[in-house]
């Protein structure tokens, strides 16, 4: 693994037509360190970290099993319309002052529309112009036309998750499909906006579907790849799903750091499945990570995120 890694480093790329097989069964420790010396390589020592704002909770139309926010399940999630522009905006502001360097907006729902992406497009607006974080938007299947004007009013990257394979995608979701979630990433893209897009592990799915989310992501040239470990939500259909061992955690995030070896591989639900913040994560390939009290599956607060990065080597600055 380790003369795969320095293969890689020197430009070889992975892909379908390679022996996948030897992910599964190489040395786990072996793995890691290769997954790691990528990433020095390749990204540095930097980690990327965003923040997130439940801009609109609930009542989503979408059938999602993992799904907290679906209609379809009684999970007793919290709901409410959009936020207003001052919640947002000092939300944002709060956060660039402890060094975040990422704020997405997520709405529940399977699209914004009409006066919802006037209200977003306002927000979004002021805060461009009162901040300077670079902006991430996650809004459902928004027309080619909204895009545009998110962009033009400040956002840089859109958020929308493939979840997981191809083949296992309808055994996860079936109000709407695979393609419709690429010909999504598509038109964000044709914007100008970069992508941020992951998925889920441990949903039931098999190894060889986190190498097919992983490959797939690949050929996309996805930017920012969220990694979330699932944590089973009462009400929902994977409620009683077993857990993933850390192992195969830790296994997958140094496989998608070798089949993604310049993106950001970022960290978000599961960490608190880890001791020490999940510092382990980060030396295995990851280089970015969801931070913030948004996110209650993370375990560790911003001033805990920052102590863990600086205490391990790691650079936290703001890149422009």
């Amino acid at each position: 693994m380790l003369k795969l890694a320095k293969q890689i480093i020197e430009g070889r790329r992975i892909s379908d037509k390679d022996d996948l097989e030897i992910f599964r069964t190489c040395n786990l420790d072996e793995l890691r360190t290769g997954a790691d010396l990528i990433r020095s390589s390749l990204c540095g020592n930097h980690i990327d970290m965003c923040a997130i704002i439940n801009a609109r909770a609930g009542k989503c139309s979408e059938d999602c099993k993992f799904c907290a926010q679906s209609s379809h399940y009684n999970t007793g999630c919290s709901e409410h319309d959009m936020l207003d522009a001052d919640e947002v905006v000092k939300d944002c502001i709060s956060l660039e002052h402890q060094g975040v360097h990422a704020y997405s907006m997520v709405t529940a729902g399977k699209q914004v529309s009409g006066s919802d992406i006037d209200k977003l497009e306002l927000i979004y607006k002021q805060l461009n112009e009162h901040t300077n974080m670079r902006l991430c938007a996650s809004h459902g299947f928004i027309k080619a036309e909204d895009f545009k004007r998110l962009y033009d009013a400040g956002v840089r990257m859109y958020h929308s998750n493939i979840e997981t394979s191809r083949r296992f995608f309808p055994h996860i979701c079936t109000t709407h499909t695979f393609d419709e979630k690429l010909l999504e990433i598509k038109a964000a893209k044709e914007a100008n906006l970069e992508v941020c897009s992951g998925g889920i592990i441990g949903m039931g799915e098999e190894f060889e579907d986190r190498l097919d989310m992983a490959l797939t992501l690949s050929a996309l040239k996805i930017k920012s790849i969220p990694i979330n470990v699932l944590m089973p939500v009462a009400g929902t259909p994977l409620e009683n799903v077993p857990p993933l061992s850390k192992e195969d955690i830790l296994r997958c995030i140094a496989v998608f750091r070798y089949i993604n070896p310049t993106a950001y591989i970022r960290m978000a639900a599961g960490r608190a499945r880890f001791e020490d913040g999940g510092i382990e994560i980060f030396k295995s390939g990851a280089n970015a990570t969801i931070t913030g009290n948004m996110l209650t599956t993370v375990g560790n607060n911003i001033k805990q995120d920052k102590e863990m990065f600086l205490k391990n080597g790691f650079d936290i600055s703001q890149m422009r």
